[in-house]
């Protein structure tokens, strides 16, 4: 069994890490490289920034906090938000990230995978799929924040996004996100089940047995928190702790 991936996220915005309940009450905390060099001490496998701005003009902001991120941390880094062509891509790997994650702007325009992969390959591209219960049952694709429904069968979409290149699926539980309730297994175990890439289960996580069940009860291949982290509930090294006491593989 491959060892299992711990993943920070920090959400960005105007170059400095921000902390809000549904981008409501947003408060600066934090500056990103520092908060980046925190999580690479504490053993995270990862890092994953979110561009909250995601506009046009604030993406020079956002390529010298990837630069400047990218010198002082070991880890892979993956940003996302706001991107929405090739052109987005190039310059922020160009900047030194490893990864680039698209939401939106692949639900609207699926070529964009396609492109992307075939231009920097697979491992660079992450779709984030952001999905929501049906009252009659399966699950749906919903983008800006889940306010809104794209009619698409969250399955097949991820069966898709496979099928066009994408190296990885950044999958968030908009049902249990910020909720800490835990992550959503059925939905983690769905996605799993259907595609032979990596899954990233996202939303929900409120303590450390949350961590354990996901890997024990669905295939996802990492964990992705936010608060849980930043606001030192838990740290990555006491996360990998738990989950070597549950005999689940994890780098050290």
């Amino acid at each position: 069994m491959l060892a299992k991936r711990i993943i920070p996220c920090l959400d960005v915005r105007d170059g400095k890490v921000v902390k809000g309940v549904n981008f409501v009450g947003i408060k600066e905390v934090g500056d990103p490289v520092q908060c980046a060099i925190d999580y690479d001490r504490q053993g995270a496998d990862e890092i994953t920034f979110l561009d909250i701005t995601a506009t046009h003009e604030g993406r020079s902001t956002m390529i010298d906090v990837v630069r400047n991120t990218a010198k002082n941390v070991f880890v892979p880094l993956t940003v996302g938000g706001g991107i929405r062509t090739v052109d987005d891509f190039r310059d922020l790997l160009r900047a030194g990230a490893d990864k680039i994650s698209v939401n939106s702007a692949a639900v609207r325009n699926p070529q964009l995978i396609s492109e992307a992969a075939d231009k920097f390959g697979s491992q660079c591209v992450v779709v984030a799929i952001d999905a929501r219960r049906k009252a009659e049952g399966g699950f749906t694709v919903v983008v800006n924040g889940g306010r809104i429904d794209m009619q698409m069968d969250a399955i097949a979409w991820a069966k898709e996004c496979e099928r066009r290149g994408a190296g990885e699926i950044l999958l968030t539980s908009m049902d249990t996100d910020g909720c800490k309730q835990g992550f959503d297994l059925e939905l983690t175990d769905a996605i799993s089940k259907v595609v032979n890439i990596p899954v990233i289960a996202s939303g929900g996580c409120g303590k450390l047995e949350h961590f354990s069940q996901v890997f024990e009860k669905t295939g996802a291949d990492a964990a992705l928190a936010a608060s849980l982290f930043h606001f030192k509930e838990l740290t990555v090294q006491q996360v990998k702790e738990h989950l070597r006491s549950h005999n689940i593989p994890v780098r050290r």
